[in-house]
This record gives structure tokens, sequence and C-alpha cells, in this order.
């Protein structure tokens, strides 16, 4: 286990998976289907763009609670389990940014991502020269959180987050450090081989393993390999000799998960296999496999685009799912966004000069980290948050299902 800072960095992963559409879900263009998005790429969004803006400068929008947010980058090792993907590679490594309630005016600029992460995600998405994207300038993506910065006193619950398959764990930075701001230590998980690149403790940026062929992936078989990704990383930030210096802002009795498509798919697969996860998020993720009744009785929130996700949509998993969920349980869905308005990728892209959904960036932004925070709220906090009551005048986008 070691401990890391960030190397230089960026949007590029985020930009640059935003403009081919991948996670686990879909893009807005294409033809729904109930596999994860890493099956319809939109690769043709650079051709039917309007022409991006020469030098991209892309700026996360602040946290809005009354922390800063800090942040330190960690490595660690599974020696008991070897790589799922990529046997021959030795024991499972897995990088996982931490995000934690810190001091204001304390540390330095944290980067986005490194350069070999920035230049692993053009390459993957395949970003044409003529979008102005580079490693460079998506690295200097101003993110609001701090290296070195100053943890505030006391103890928080842990949340851990997971992208979508092919997007690494960036993309939910403008979530992570929101949810910090506001009293929360956030873990963010990149799931190796499964992206376009983690940097590892050896330096080394390894590309995704698993993406040449997604239609033929049994994505139950990623989803439960992820919730042990997620449990070994509980275990090693509230166990003993753990794996970062500040595990001591941990209160290892209140821990819940959020996840991007697949990423939400394994939030529930998490659950039903490690009690300590005590509530879980959805957004916008096809549920693999869908639970059974009995095996989720603790609260879970199901967020997602209006079109796939609603009632009586194609996508049968959700209906199924919200059927066999015991505790208090919420179905809510967004208007007008596409499959990435729950991710900072919608906003980089259209910071890079791309055409936006019906459901603004910004707004896509505001409104994930509004209703996941309230629902952590009430369920690790025990604080009661009326935006959870039924609809709101603020956001005539989110539709109550249920």
């Amino acid at each position: 286990m070691k401990r890391n800072r960030r190397i230089s960095a960026v949007a590029v992963l985020a930009l640059a998976a935003l403009v081919t559409g991948t996670g686990a879900g879909f893009a807005a263009t294409t033809t729904p289907s109930a596999t994860p998005v890493a099956t319809q790429a939109f690769d043709t969004a650079p051709a039917t763009a309007t022409a991006p803006t020469p030098s991209f400068q892309g700026t996360l929008p602040a946290p809005t609670g009354p922390y800063a947010a800090g942040e330190d980058v960690v490595h660690l090792t599974d020696a008991s389990r070897p790589d799922p993907w990529v046997p021959s590679s030795g024991p499972r490594q897995l990088t996982v940014t931490m995000v934690y309630p810190a001091v204001p005016g304390t540390g330095t600029p944290a980067p986005y991502m490194t350069l070999a992460e920035a230049a692993g995600s053009i390459q993957h998405r395949k970003m044409p020269a003529s979008s102005g994207v580079t490693p460079q300038n998506l690295s200097s993506v101003t993110t609001h959180a701090f290296d070195g910065a100053r943890p505030q006193s006391g103890t928080y619950p842990l949340v851990v987050l997971s992208p979508g398959f092919e997007d690494p764990r960036m993309v939910l930075t403008s979530l992570a450090t929101d949810l910090a701001s506001h009293g929360y230590v956030v873990a963010l998980v990149g799931h190796t081989y499964e992206d376009s690149g983690e940097t590892l403790a050896d330096g080394r940026t390894p590309p995704c393993a698993i993406c040449d062929d997604p239609a033929s992936l049994d994505f139950d078989s990623v989803a439960a390999s992820r919730a042990l990704d997620v449990s070994f990383v509980i275990d090693r930030l509230t166990h003993g000799n753990t794996a970062w210096p500040l595990a001591h802002l941990i209160d290892k009795h209140e821990i819940g998960m959020a996840g991007h498509s697949l990423g939400g798919a394994a939030a529930a697969t998490t659950m039903i296999t490690d009690p300590r996860v005590l509530a879980g998020v959805d957004m916008d993720g096809t549920f693999h496999p869908a639970p059974m009744p009995g095996q989720i009785n603790r609260p879970f929130l199901m967020l997602g685009r209006a079109p796939y996700h609603s009632v009586g949509s194609h996508d049968t998993a959700w209906g199924q799912t919200w059927a066999a969920l015991g505790g208090y349980k919420k179905w809510l869905t967004v208007a007008g966004a596409d499959h990435t308005s729950f991710t900072d990728l919608d906003l980089l892209l259209e910071e890079a000069g791309f055409p936006a959904p019906p459901l603004s960036p910004e707004r896509g932004v505001v409104i994930t980290r509004e209703y996941v925070t309230a629902f952590f709220d009430r369920t690790l906090k025990g604080i009661h948050r009326p935006l959870l009551d039924g609809p709101s005048p603020n956001n005539p986008e989110v539709l109550f299902q249920y």
C-alpha cells in the first residue's frame, strides 16, 4: 500500500470518455439496450459536433458545502486475489482517490488525473486532433480539490464511488468534492483493466483489457468483481494498519456506496455481499443482475434518465429491483438527461465546444449532487431532507416515479 500524490492530470480522460460515450449505460443518441453503455459508444459525436474551441480549458463546479475538499491518492494491492482480467499481472492492484472534508485555504490544487491516464484516455477514445483536447490542457482542468489540505477534525461517513464501464474514476470528481464539502469522506475507486487506464503504484498505466468486445462480456461477473474491489477497499480503510494516513476521519459504522452505470449495478451487488454498506445509489445503470427479494433491505436510491428508467420503460431490471428492495427507497428520473448527465463528462464536453444534451450539463451536476447528498444525509447521518419527499419547484426536471 503506497500513498501517492496525483502526478499531473486531467480531464482528458473525462472528456475523452465523454466524446465516445463510454460507461455502462447508453449515449443519448443510441438505441437502448439492456447492456452497459460501453457497447453503444457514441463515436460519431466529433463528426456531428460543431467546431470545438481551439484550446480546451475545463473547470468543474465548485463544491457547495462549508468545507473544502482535500485529496490524496492511495495504491492498494490485494495479495489474496489475482487480477480477474489479467492474471499474469499478479495480485489485484487498485488506485483510489480519497477526498475528504478539509480546511479552506490549505493544500495545493489537485490535478484531475495523471498525464499517462490522460494520454490513455485520448487514445482509448480516439479523440481527434482537431478537438484541441490534449493531455496537457485536460490535465489542467480545475477540480476544486486540494492535495495535502489540512483535514477537518472529527469523523465522517464513508461513501465509495464506482464509475461506469470504460470510464475512469475521475469522471465522478465533481460529485466527490461536493460530498466531501458536506462532511463525507469519499473513496473514488479505479477498477484496473476496466477503463482507459489507472496509474498504479509502480507507475504503469495499463489500458483496458476487457473493452474490445463488450457485447461478449458477462457484466454480472464484472459487477461481482467490482463488489470484491469495493469490499477490499473498505477493509483497508477501516481495519488496523490502514492504507491511508487520514483513515481516522472515517466513521466505519456509516458507509454508503454510489455508482454510475455499471458502477451503479456494482453498488447493488456490493450491498448484497457486504452488510457494512448501509445505503446505495444507482445512477442510470442497468442492474447486473437485478436483486432478488430479501437481498437488499437497506436504503437504496435509483436515479436515472426519464426515457430509459421510468416505470414501464424498456429496462425491466429497474422495475424488478424496485419490487425487490426492502428498506427506505426512492426511484427518481431526470427529464432531458443523457447517460453521462450524472458525471463530469457532459460538462467537460460542453466546455470543449461540443453540443450539450437537452438537460444542460450544469443542471445535471447540480441535480446529481443535491439528490445523492440528500439521500446520504438521510440514510447515513439521519438528517431529514425535504428534497426527497416529493417534486420540487426548484428541480422541475426531477420526476418521482415512486
